[in-house]
């Protein structure tokens, strides 16, 4: 097939929004499928207010000739930013069908930064942008709940995984001389960091990411080592030399970062909250606790062999199979046609 993904998320971005998508890419061009992503890259933008890192499309009058001359079989809208809402609008204008997925808590996030709009407004957002979707994918049957409770509509299950060949344990690998806490990810608000950083736990604490409050938070934990971004065969020994990945995110739909550590054999500890929920067994590969120093001392205690075990399991093959299948059932739902019949110039 030839199929289009339209993202406002893409590197340089560092993130699970990105992880997902590069995976999958991958995955659907290994399985002989020809896939092109509209991204921030192929637009010209501008840097985010409050978050440059995220760049903000604006040529956006392009993203209608560029899915037109691509002559997809099937579109699939990764994220509900400008690059999103154009296509979402050019598809929907002329009755041709395409998925979506929610890969992040947006109204939580945008609650988190502007207390003052409410949860309500956010979700509206959501549901406006989604309701001309096929299929709405989400990660989780917890997350399908949920947001059918909040009234979207068409949600199917896509499951994320991890590269295990990247992602494993090394042999014989000697302990550190003292607890190593590990936290991986943006350093931003929605991402709850301080949780972790004012624990007062033994050994070391280490933090692999950066963003907005990472200047910030570094001046007032000095203690702490801030190791910026890291990725590859570098970002899996830091989670090998971790004895503990600290997930203290209150908002993920997910969390892949807890699960390419569990895939080196380093457990998790979390608050139990959706994300942890879905990826942990506790007691087996994680511990979940409202007292989050009460579970990152618990987590010491786990089978760093077990946990790799369980985590090897889950496969981006097999996530991406669970997409195409998605794909497969767009032609002709609720009357739209398939993005095929684009004509072209």
């Amino acid at each position: 097939m030839r199929i289009l993904i339209v993202s406002d998320a893409w590197s340089p971005q560092v993130n699970g929004v990105v992880t997902s998508l590069q995976a999958l890419v991958g995955e659907l061009r290994a399985l002989g499928h020809q896939v092109k992503l509209l991204s921030p890259q192929d637009f010209r933008s501008r840097p985010c207010p409050t978050y440059p890192e995220i760049p903000l499309v604006w040529d956006l009058w392009r993203v209608g000739p560029a899915i037109r001359d691509f002559r997809p079989d099937c579109v699939h809208l990764a994220t509900e930013g400008p690059l999103g809402w154009a296509a979402r609008r050019w598809l929907a204008r002329r009755r041709l069908a395409f998925s979506s997925a929610v890969h992040t808590r947006f109204p939580e996030y945008i609650h988190t930064r502007w207390r003052w709009l409410p949860l309500s407004w956010g979700y509206a957002f959501l549901r406006l942008f989604h309701r001309p979707s096929q299929a709405v994918l989400v990660t989780t049957e917890r997350l399908r709940a949920e947001l059918a409770g909040r009234g979207l509509r068409r949600l199917a299950l896509w499951r994320k995984g991890v590269d295990t060949r990247l992602f494993q344990p090394r042999a014989q690998l000697p302990g550190p001389l003292q607890p190593v806490f590990l936290c991986v990810g943006r350093i931003a608000a929605e991402k709850n960091l301080e949780a972790f950083l004012a624990l007062d736990l033994p050994g070391e604490k280490r933090v692999v990411g950066d963003g907005p409050q990472r200047e910030a938070l570094q001046a007032r934990y000095p203690q702490v080592r801030f190791l910026g971004y890291q990725h590859g065969e570098a970002l899996a020994e830091a989670y090998r030399q971790a004895s503990v990945l600290v997930f203290p995110s209150r908002t993920d739909t997910y969390g892949l970062v807890m699960l390419e550590a569990l895939a080196c054999g380093t457990p998790v500890a979390a608050f139990p909250v959706p994300g942890p929920l879905d990826v942990l067994k506790a007691g087996v590969n994680g511990v979940m606790d409202e007292d989050l120093r009460e579970a990152c001392l618990a987590a010491l205690e786990l089978d760093r062999s077990r946990c790799a075990e369980l985590a090897a399991q889950q496969s981006w093959r097999v996530s991406a199979l669970e997409f195409l299948a998605q794909q497969s059932l767009l032609d002709g739902a609720s009357g739209a046609e398939p993005a095929v019949l684009v004509p072209k110039p």
